[in-house]
């Protein structure tokens, strides 16, 4: 694979650098060097992640650095509940991450992802807490497709969604409870938008997100969303749940303010895109099943432009005794 031709010299165990789907739980008899392990999660997330590069270019290099093993772990865990095609076997190997996350916080990893986020994971300071949380959200993915009540989706939301951005808030130098409530409420947003963005695509692979009482209580059944039957007790349905997700994302919105404008920049530009989402759901009448509403390149490079040039605004009229929060050295 390519991740490993930039890796120069690969570890013999070559089963320990492979996709995540391929991955049988084999580790290297002994780690790589931190140089190979952070070249490979460099390699993974820039090859994998299309939006890798919008999302961190504002950021200083020594940060990207720590976002590479970052998001190269979220991927491997994501792969690793999604793309095995096994629930039982994607058990197995999330317990398996599990067990390679508790090494790499005894400072006993050999797996190349985790001897990379050791350090950053130390230089950053970053609990246990939001990596197992996300292990929680995909171990759940295996056995529960069905959700009764939406106070029990934003219970899911906790563990698959909050965790990235506190993880994003620690390696960008904060800690602090308030902002992470914050930045919960426009990572749980998010989560939500794409998951009505997505009704149809989620059936297909038996997942139902929308909240099965929510759906009774408007009349609207499984059988009519198998059928793809679009009406207004579906336009109604999905209309309500759109306006609870624009009410996380006001409650996030003053995270924006808060943190450095570099990071500011990034959390806006995500929070944009997913509210762009909730418009569109509305422009064509929540009708989701016949098409699935989605951002091209030229709508994302415009909303990047629309959030630049703000930020450049907002630090132009700043005086030099402004209230710019520095946390990204």
């Amino acid at each position: 694979m390519k991740a490993e031709a930039t890796l120069h010299t690969v570890p013999a165990e070559p089963a320990a650098w492979a996709e995540p789907a391929a991955w049988d739980g084999t580790l290297p008899a002994s780690p790589p060097s931190v140089e190979q392990a952070r070249r490979y999660c460099e390699s993974l997330a820039r090859e994998h992640y299309e939006n890798f590069h919008v999302a961190t270019f504002l950021l200083p290099p020594r940060l990207r650095t720590h976002f590479y093993p970052v998001y190269a772990y979220c991927r491997w865990a994501d792969d690793l509940g999604d793309e095995t095609g096994d629930p039982a076997r994607s058990l197995d190997l999330l317990d398996r991450w599990g067990g390679e996350l508790d090494a790499c916080y005894r400072g006993e990893a050999r797996h190349p992802v985790f001897v990379a986020l050791r350090e950053t994971i130390e230089q950053c300071q970053i609990p246990p807490e939001p990596f197992r949380d996300l292990l929680a959200a995909f171990r759940q993915d295996q056995t529960k497709t069905r959700y009764q009540t939406f106070a029990e989706l934003l219970d899911y939301c906790r563990y698959s969604a909050n965790p990235v951005g506190r993880l994003v808030l620690y390696v960008c130098g904060y800690n602090d409870p308030e902002l992470q409530q914050l930045s919960d409420y426009t990572c749980t947003a998010l989560q939500l938008a794409n998951f009505w963005q997505d009704v149809r695509r989620d059936y297909r692979i038996g997942r139902i997100y929308i909240p099965l009482g929510d759906m009774a209580r408007h009349g609207y059944s499984e059988d009519d969303l198998a059928a793809g039957r679009y009406d207004e007790r579906f336009a109604s349905l999905l209309r309500e749940l759109v306006q609870r997700t624009w009410s996380l994302f006001a409650q996030g919105r003053p995270l924006v303010s808060r943190v450095d404008r570099r990071l500011a920049v990034d959390i806006e530009l995500f929070s944009r895109g997913g509210m762009e989402i909730l418009r569109r759901i509305e422009r064509q009448n929540y009708n989701v099943l016949a098409r699935r509403p989605s951002l091209d390149a030229g709508d994302k490079a415009m909303l990047l432009a629309a959030v630049l040039a703000r930020h450049l605004f907002r630090r132009h009229k700043e005086s030099p005794n402004g209230r710019p929060v520095a946390a990204l050295q």
